[in-house]
């Protein structure tokens, strides 16, 4: 069994770990943090887990979480910089599902969340947790750092169009929705119900935090710097995200081999599904599930891909990919505790 502590529980990331842990054979929550509501028990705060949890929220005690095989942090950015290196130093792993390790360029980082970063050394070895990209590297690494749930959805649908050198990299778009959950459990006026339901809008327009860890991602892939245009929107619904990606092809005449490109990139990964060419790809279809499930389209003779990817956010977006690094970092099935299907209606 992994003996797994868990640093920063309340928020919406933090309770579907424990849901998908609780029904994972390996796992074994030994320890969850909250300094809001330690003392209090989980299943108080979260009767979803009545019967699958004895545990109470504890303070964050270093000591205590050293002595976990894989510590999770689902913690507001600049929490788990400053408590991993002692931990690793103690041999633990970690996977970070905040953003403090996730971009590279440290300068960049502390533009975007306006305070300089606490562990150079690890970001610098920190292994981006995208199990499509980096599955080699995950397995040996001591910190992994869990992408973001726009991230996720852009790169996997862009990734074959880049890695195979097919479209103007420098031209890429990406207009992206996501549920309410997408933003967090704190309160906030313009998350009330009144206030996003029955409306829809873009935020972020003129920059947004995801985009340097994007394009990062794509730059890679590409192997040069990619021009990306990313506009996030907020939708009333509580789960989900929907990215309707473009690039431009350079040679039309090959729009034919992408559909059987696309296939044949994710043939062999359990958490993408490539659907039928013109498929319109649905939130509610990953709706509590890991996959994210991927479409392509073109408008007449246009030179223009249009991809449609879809994950759930809480999950492929957050917590589901995190467990899925932990499966392939502690050598285990990568699908464990993952292969349910997702909820319908």
């Amino acid at each position: 069994m992994i003996k797994i502590g868990i640093v920063g529980g309340t928020g919406y990331t933090g309770v579907e770990l424990l849901r998908l842990l609780a029904a994972h054979p390996q796992a074994d929550v030994v320890m969850i943090t909250s300094r809001s509501e330690a003392g209090m028990s989980v299943a108080d705060l979260y009767p979803n887990l009545r019967g699958h949890y004895s545990l109470a929220f504890t303070e964050p005690a270093e000591q205590e979480l050293a002595a976990c095989d894989l510590v999770f942090f689902a913690t507001p950015h600049g929490v788990a910089m400053r408590m991993v290196p002692g931990l690793i130093a103690a041999g633990t792993r970690v996977v970070d599902l905040s953003a403090d390790f996730r971009i590279k360029d440290l300068d960049v980082w502390s533009k975007w969340y306006g305070m300089p970063h606490e562990s150079p050394e690890w970001a610098a070895r920190a292994v981006y947790g995208l199990p499509e990209v980096e599955r080699d590297a995950i397995r040996t690494a001591q910190l992994v750092a869990n992408p973001g749930c726009y991230p996720t959805a852009i790169q996997l649908g862009f990734l074959p169009l880049l890695e195979q050198g097919l479209v103007d990299a420098t031209r890429l778009i990406a207009d992206a929705k996501s549920g309410a959950s997408g933003a967090g459990r704190q309160a906030s006026v313009g998350m009330l119900h009144g206030e996003i339901g029955e409306s829809f809008k873009a935020y972020g327009a003129s920059g947004h935090r995801h985009l340097p860890e994007i394009r990062q991602g794509l730059s890679a892939a590409s192997g040069t710097a990619a021009g990306l245009t990313f506009v996030p929107h907020l939708l009333p619904m509580i789960r989900g995200i929907e990215a309707t990606l473009y690039a431009e092809l350079k040679d039309v005449s090959r729009f034919d081999e992408l559909q059987a490109l696309y296939e044949a990139r994710y043939a062999q990964e359990p958490f993408v599904d490539v659907l039928p060419f013109g498929s319109h790809p649905e939130t509610r279809s990953v709706r509590g599930g890991n996959m994210c499930r991927i479409a392509l389209h073109r408008q007449e003779e246009s030179n223009v891909v249009i991809v449609s990817s879809v994950i759930d956010n809480l999950v492929k977006g957050a917590a589901g990919q995190a467990i899925q690094n932990m499966n392939i970092m502690f050598g285990l099935d990568e699908a464990l505790g993952l292969d349910q299907p997702a909820l319908l209606p």
